[in-house]
């Protein structure tokens, strides 16, 4: 006899584990995880719909003056996830992250630690390029951050590094300055309630935050050696929490 009220219930449960975590309940068969609507989204897929919401995004004012929206790259099982202020001019134009001189630099800064930007994934807290790269203003972070939880909450990797004082202090929720926040190991704490996502643990994902590499270009003899340091520290504790899982 088909019972209305479990089915409600059954169906709204379902509907805001989904919310949650982008998975619908349901079993898990040949082809995945299973609801009532069949198979679940492949992650590449429910990534892919956040990339589709950056790129057609208009809910502050910077999409009037953006060639591109830069949503992200990189690998979406990835451990370590980089996070920077926003979009510069080259990123503007080809519709991704880091690539100019700061992300050439970025480049070699992975290398150093034997990364690749194909093993890590990349993002900005805001994701159309402010006019002449200047920080993002606070309601412009608070409209792009949704966008930013998600894909911590996706990609839900083992540490995250923020690259410069903005980054940092956006995933933090800190208003100290770079200088005090790098250094040391912080976490991220994810949004509760409708959307949250217990994302890395109940403790919250490790955060190491260092010096933008547009920094280290203008001032190389203030910040090379730094950044190294906190590179190093990301490394090292990378090592170590990957040995034990």
């Amino acid at each position: 006899m088909y019972d209305i009220r479990r089915e409600y219930v059954r169906l709204v449960g379902d509907a805001i584990d989904y919310i949650k975590t982008g998975v619908r309940s349901g079993t898990t068969g040949p082809e995945g995880p299973t609801g009532p609507e069949g198979p679940t989204p492949p992650k590449d897929k429910i990534l892919t719909g956040l990339v589709k919401e950056v790129l057609q995004c208009t809910r502050c004012g910077l999409h009037r003056g953006r060639l591109n929206a830069v949503p992200g790259e990189g690998s979406i099982d990835a451990d370590i996830l980089f996070i920077g202020e926003g979009p510069g001019k080259m990123e503007d134009i080809n519709g991704r992250p880091f690539v100019g001189k700061a992300g050439q630099l970025l480049t070699k800064m992975l290398a150093a630690i034997d990364l690749t930007r194909e093993k890590v994934y990349i993002t900005n807290v805001v994701k159309c390029r402010p006019p002449e790269n200047r920080t993002p203003l606070p309601e412009e972070i608070e409209k792009c951050l949704p966008f930013l939880q998600k894909q911590i909450a996706f990609i839900d990797p083992l540490v995250i590094c923020c690259l410069g004082g903005p980054a940092a202090g956006t995933v933090l929720g800190s208003g100290a300055g770079i200088t005090k926040l790098r250094g040391t190991i912080h976490r991220y704490k994810p949004p509760e309630g409708p959307g949250s996502n217990s994302a890395g643990s109940s403790h919250g994902v490790p955060v190491i935050a260092t010096y933008h590499p547009a920094a280290v270009l203008r001032f190389p003899e203030k910040y090379k050696r730094p950044v190294w340091n906190d590179l190093k520290l990301l490394r090292d504790f990378y090592r170590d929490i990957s040995e034990k899982r």
